[in-house]
C-alpha cells in the first residue's frame, strides 16, 4: 500500500455515511412518510452492501477510498448536457407516487427488481476489485494502467453497464411505474460519459487503443 495515503483520514468514513443519509432523504422526503415500505426495502440492502463494500475496501484496499474523496473534474472533460440529467427525477418521483399512489405495482415486481439492483451493484464491487481506478470522474493516474481481465474482458465500460441496470430497475424496486420515465436518461448519459471518457483514454492512457481492438463492446456485450 501506498505511503501517500492515510487511511485516518475522516473523509474515507464520513463519505458512505453522507451517501446514505442523502439517498434516505431524497426517497422519503418527497413521500412525507416514514412508512414508505419499498424505500426501506432498498435503502436497509444498499446500506448493508455498501458497508460491507467499505468495509472491504478498508482492509484490503484503502487506497481506492481515499482517491474516490480526492477526484475532481479535469479540464480535457466535457459536462454532461443538463436535458441528461432530468434522470435525477427518477430518484424523487418514486417517493411522490407512493404519497399520492399513482402506482399499483405488485410486490412481486418490486422483490424482484430490488434483487436485479442489488445484483448490479455487487457487479460494480467486482469492477471496483478489479479496477480500483473505476470512477465516473474522468482522469488518468500517472500509477494507472489498462485493466483487460475480469468484467473488462466483456465491455470496456462495466462500471457503466452496472449504473444503467441499477438506474432502469430502481424505479420498479421503489414501487413506481412512472418514475421510469425519467430514469430513461440515465442511458444517453452514460452513452455520452462513455464517448467522453474514451476520447480522454485513446489520448492519455498508454495501451488503451489496444485494448479497443480486442474488446470491441463499449457497454453491452454483441450490441454496442
Amino acid at each position: 500500500m501506498g505511503n501517500n495515503y492515510d487511511i485516518s483520514k475522516p473523509k474515507v468514513y464520513l463519505v458512505p455515511i453522507i451517501l446514505l443519509v442523502s439517498i434516505w432523504t431524497v426517497l422519503f422526503l418527497p413521500a412525507g412518510t416514514t412508512k414508505f415500505w419499498n424505500a426501506w426495502i432498498f435503502w436497509l440492502g444498499f446500506s448493508l452492501i455498501t458497508l460491507l463494500i467499505t468495509i472491504y475496501f478498508i482492509r484490503k484496499n484503502p487506497e481506492f477510498l481515499l482517491r474516490r474523496t480526492k477526484v475532481r473534474d479535469q479540464a480535457t472533460t466535457k459536462k454532461v448536457p443538463a436535458i441528461f440529467k432530468t434522470y435525477y427525477l427518477g430518484f424523487i418521483l418514486p417517493g411522490v407516487d407512493f404519497r399520492l399512489h399513482w402506482s399499483n405495482e405488485p410486490i412481486w415486481l418490486v422483490i424482484v427488481s430490488n434483487i436485479i439492483v442489488f445484483v448490479a451493484y455487487m457487479f460494480i464491487f467486482v469492477v471496483f476489485k478489479e479496477n480500483s481506478y473505476a470512477s465516473t470522474v474522468i482522469q488518468v493516474e500517472n500509477e494507472q494502467h489498462v485493466i483487460t481481465t475480469g468484467p473488462y474482458s466483456i465491455v470496456r465500460h462495466p462500471m457503466y453497464l452496472g449504473i444503467v441496470i441499477m438506474s432502469l430497475f430502481l424505479p420498479l424496486a421503489l414501487g413506481s411505474y412512472f418514475a421510469i420515465i425519467p430514469m430513461l436518461f440515465i442511458i444517453p448519459t452514460m452513452l455520452f460519459r462513455i464517448k467522453n471518457e474514451e476520447d480522454v483514454l485513446l489520448r492519455e492512457l498508454r495501451g488503451y487503443k489496444e485494448y479497443c481492438l480486442k474488446t470491441h463492446y463499449r457497454l453491452i456485450p454483441l450490441i454496442w
